[in-house]
């Protein structure tokens, strides 16, 4: 294997940990208004991700740099291509973490109320834009013979996109609120079990169109395999919080995503940005690529910090495993 099918298979592990990880944390933000009753029961829902939330980031950033630093024709054309909803994202990204961190900080229910808002939109809208992003990259896009993005915005806003988009949303709160029932006690705990299994059959409707169409229009034999692994822990992650085995279902809804993100990266390559216009035209793991020192040196860099990222964020999680209620937040005030 070359390395830049390396790095290629290196990019998809960290889009699959990101939305395996902010896919929770975007979940839980979308349930602060769909869940919650109260200002009380909101904070018991921000304070569960409130430990992890900013780490998860860290995947993001890591993948656009990866990409940035091995496949810089890929990375061009993407950012200049979906320059509008990636910096929608980013706007989005930017408000939240203020959101989180401001929202406290003055008493007055008015304040608390507008940045509340703020951090149920700018969960929601990332959640959508990615899956629209994504099935984008995946279905194709008007690239020309020298690898620059000729379409418009409305291109990108075609019908299997938008689904794509409306799975992600679905998906990554149907996370969140299994992760929401395995974090709290109490009443909340209890609805967040029933509206996890609402959200997990709204999903299956929706993923499973979703992952046919694109086995049908662009997979193959493994790509098949990922979409019945999804298939099959998404149903079973429904089963788990029906009988509500939150740590299973939880496993099992994060194993749907690394399934369902492998699955359109498998049908990727060797592509990693599809021509609509011309097949001769794709960005490819060879020609989007940097120079074999380049990868070179970005393995070593990677194989030594990895671990080391890992193990903390591991140990960060671990340190915040306990589950909260509406109970702790009144003690803490």
């Amino acid at each position: 294997m070359e390395l830049h099918d390396v790095w290629f298979v290196l990019i998809a592990v960290l889009w699959i940990g990101y939305f395996f990880l902010e896919g929770f944390d975007f979940g839980v933000g979308v349930l602060t208004k769909l869940l919650a009753r109260n200002r009380t029961e909101r904070r018991v829902l921000i304070n569960t991700i409130g430990p992890v939330w900013d780490g998860n980031e860290v995947w993001l950033l890591t993948a656009g740099g990866a990409t940035f630093a091995a496949f810089p024709e890929w990375y061009a054309t993407l950012f200049s291509g979906f320059y509008l909803p990636l910096l929608l994202i980013l706007v989005c990204l930017i408000v939240r973490g203020v959101a989180f961190e401001y929202r406290h900080k003055r008493d007055e229910a008015r304040w608390q109320t507008n940045w509340e808002h703020a951090i149920f939109w700018t969960s929601l809208l990332p959640a959508l834009l990615w899956g629209v992003a994504f099935g984008n990259i995946v279905r194709g896009v008007k690239i020309d013979g020298q690898k620059e993005y000729v379409g418009d915005l409305f291109d990108l806003l075609n019908p299997y996109a938008i689904l794509g988009g409306l799975v992600t949303l679905t998906l990554f709160t149907f996370h969140g609120a299994v992760f929401t029932a395995l974090k709290t006690v109490g009443d909340i705990r209890v609805r967040a079990r029933g509206l996890a299994l609402k959200l997990g059959l709204l999903t299956a409707a929706l993923a499973i169109g979703f992952l046919i169409w694109t086995q049908v229009s662009r997979g193959d034999g493994k790509s098949l395999i990922a979409m019945i692994v999804a298939v099959a822990a998404l149903v079973g992650a429904i089963g788990a919080i029906t009988a509500g085995r939150e740590g299973w279902s939880f496993a099992l809804s994060g194993v749907t995503i690394v399934a369902a993100v492998a699955m359109l990266f498998l049908t990727l390559f060797p592509n990693v940005m599809p021509s609509s216009l011309n097949e001769e035209w794709n960005l490819t793991v060879t020609n989007a690529s940097s120079s074999p020192y380049t990868l070179k040196i970005m393995t070593w860099c990677a194989g030594i910090a990895t671990p080391l990222v890992l193990l903390y964020q591991g140990w960060t999680y671990w340190v915040f495993r306990k589950r909260i209620g509406t109970h702790h937040i009144v003690d803490a005030h």
